[in-house]
């Protein structure tokens, strides 16, 4: 049962926000506030950030290594992983013969960063590589026999699958087949019985110890590298700098949406730093069709760097992505970031109205029958690249798991799922295809993938149910919304944000602190862009803070935003900073508001 139940009194007495929760203070017990003075006192630290680092269970000790996490601290030895020597070493004999390798990765953020760390590196070493980024409408997901056939036709020797290839069988089989080795650089979950392969580097196989799971793909194949940098000092060999390559890294460990922790933070927090230096020609490029002229934060790789990423592999040319990420000449790479850009903005508008409907149906099917823990939608009218999308917007508006299915003239589904935090997806998915309900599926935690007939969408739907209604009522039960503090209007100043800063990279596992505001009167509130709603929240003393609600103006956030205008409400929501023309503003990101009558 979750420890939420024996919290005390909501905050600011919100037992139900406009979501439908209470609110309660992070930082609430006796123990958590005597670790906040002593972090405070013993570190030196501002009391607000004090506070966001006990509230996360921060140890008294840990505090240094937490707030500066540094890739020599927390690198592992990559031999910690299953199969990493062998891996290593069938590259570094690859390399020492100029082997043609072929590298098969996988159509979202992690699978280009990953297939652009790994190709980057061959070609610094003057290795010969050939990329091949499947469609996702006419191959799916994960390596198959045609595109085999075709690099080893071309003359590869070694097939590295990033990103993919754990349950790869039939063919990987056929690579074997075909004389080429096969090396899987993959962090998706596992089945049993593994590919007749070279190696499978998977922190998340059913045998590995590592301890490495929450890696992304990309993290993977950065390991990989370091192991192989290894093995080619052992022969006098010159190796190339890895560290320029934490920017992909990073990059796909934000936008794959794995826990922020250990060392995807200091992954992030360095890969962040190289980013900023803007030496990548393809994603300096991005960051200008993104209209992103400060220095990127952790927030901006998910919702501006990734979504334009994907487009290419959702409603476009598939190796776009990675092209982009290898690209070393400004006007290519220009072009290219103009595309994604062009494509991201067109998959806007079509998720728009497919996710309208799904809301709709699901809003329906769940006022007849509130406790459903899982949701299951599908429509032959939508794009089989943005159901994962619509999952998404599903699990955001109904808090619970959610699936959507493009339904295809031949009778197949193609869905794409996101979960919430304990309710792990991945896992029951393939519980579904070993049960034989899905042709194929997996995934991890948080996302998951599958194929099935469209006939067997209730079936599937029941399946997931049963499996996962447990997880689905513990984890809602922890729906309260956890506040790191009390701020005023007149306190959301880049000091503040300066504090909480310190305490990043945040992401999943890793909350962004959020800060509430008491009493705080709606002096002006509109819908722009595209259905955001921007409001002007003023204090008892006068002064006015900005806010804003992404995506809410049909959400009960948005809606009761733009009821109140002149009166009163609690709100809460998380720092943003805005340095446009070099300013420096703070506003409001809101996550949920109350009626302070």
């Amino acid at each position: 049962m979750s420890a939420l139940l024996d919290l005390p009194r909501p905050l600011l007495d919100v037992h139900r926000s406009a979501l439908g929760r209470p609110w309660h203070e992070r930082c609430a017990s006796p123990a958590a506030q005597s670790l906040a003075v002593a972090i405070a006192q013993g570190h030196g630290l501002p009391e607000v950030l004090a506070r966001v680092l006990a509230g996360r269970g921060v140890d008294l000790h840990a505090v240094p290594g937490f707030l500066e996490p540094r890739l020599r601290d927390l690198m592992p030895d990559p031999a910690v992983l299953v199969d990493m020597e062998a891996a290593a070493d069938r590259l570094a004999a690859a390399i020492l013969k100029r082997e043609r390798v072929a590298i098969f990765g996988d159509y979202d953020v992690d699978g280009a960063a990953s297939a652009a760390l790994l190709a980057s590196a061959l070609r610094d070493l003057g290795v010969p590589y050939r990329l091949h980024i499947p469609d996702r409408i006419t191959e799916g997901y994960g390596p198959n026999v045609a595109a085999v056939r075709m690099l080893a036709e071309e003359g590869a020797t070694l097939l590295v699958t990033v990103d993919c290839g754990t349950a790869g069988h039939e063919p990987l089989a056929e690579a074997g087949r075909l004389g080429m080795d096969v090396v899987v650089l993959d962090h998706h979950g596992a089945p049993e019985t593994l590919p007749p392969v070279r190696a499978v580097v998977n922190p998340n196989r059913l045998d590995d110890l590592s301890g490495l799971g929450h890696l992304c793909a990309a993290g993977v194949v950065f390991l990989t590298l370091v192991a192989l940098n290894r093995r080619l000092r052992r022969d006098g060999l010159a190796v190339p700098d890895l560290m320029a390559g934490l920017d992909l890294v990073a990059l796909a460990t934000v936008a794959d949406v794995v826990p922020l922790q250990g060392l995807n933070r200091a992954f992030v927090r360095q890969g962040l730093a190289v980013m900023r230096g803007r030496s990548r020609r393809g994603l300096a490029a991005l960051l200008d069709a993104a209209g992103l002229s400060e220095a990127p934060q952790a927030w901006h790789l998910g919702f501006l760097l990734g979504p334009r990423i994907n487009a290419g592999g959702r409603i476009g040319d598939a190796t776009l992505g990675a092209r982009l990420l290898l690209c070393e000449d400004p006007l290519e790479a220009a072009g290219i970031a103009a595309q994604l850009d062009a494509l991201n903005r067109e998959r806007q508008a079509i998720e728009a109205a497919a996710v309208a409907e799904a809301e709709a149906a699901m809003g329906l099917r769940l006022e007849r029958d509130p406790d459903q823990p899982v949701l299951v939608t599908g429509s032959p009218d939508w794009h089989p690249g943005i159901v994962g999308l619509i999952a998404a917007r599903l699990k955001e508006r109904f808090g619970r798991p959610a699936f959507a299915f493009a339904l295809r003239q031949d009778g197949t589904a193609t869905g794409s799922g996101r979960s919430i935090p304990g309710a792990d997806l991945g896992r029951a998915v393939r519980a579904c295809v070993e049960a034989g309900l899905a042709a194929k599926g997996g995934g991890h935690a948080m996302a998951a993938g599958v194929t099935l007939a469209a006939l067997d969408l209730d079936r599937f739907r029941e399946a997931l149910s049963a499996d996962l209604a447990a997880s689905v009522a513990e984890a809602r039960l922890g729906e309260a919304l956890l506040v790191d503090g009390l701020v005023s209007a007149g306190g959301v100043q880049p000091d503040l944000a300066d504090a909480v800063e310190r305490a990043g990279p945040f992401g999943q596992g890793a909350p962004e602190p959020v800060f509430a505001l008491a009493r705080h009167r709606v002096a002006d509130a509109r819908v722009v862009g595209t259905g955001h709603v921007k409001a002007q929240l003023r204090g008892r003393d006068g002064v006015a803070v900005g806010a804003i609600a992404f995506r809410a103006a049909e959400s009960p956030v948005g809606r009761l935003l733009l009821s109140r205008i002149g009166r009163d409400v609690h709100a809460a929501g998380t720092l943003s900073r805005d340095r446009w023309r070099g300013g420096d503003r703070v506003e409001l990101r809101l996550c949920d508001l109350a009626e302070a009558d």
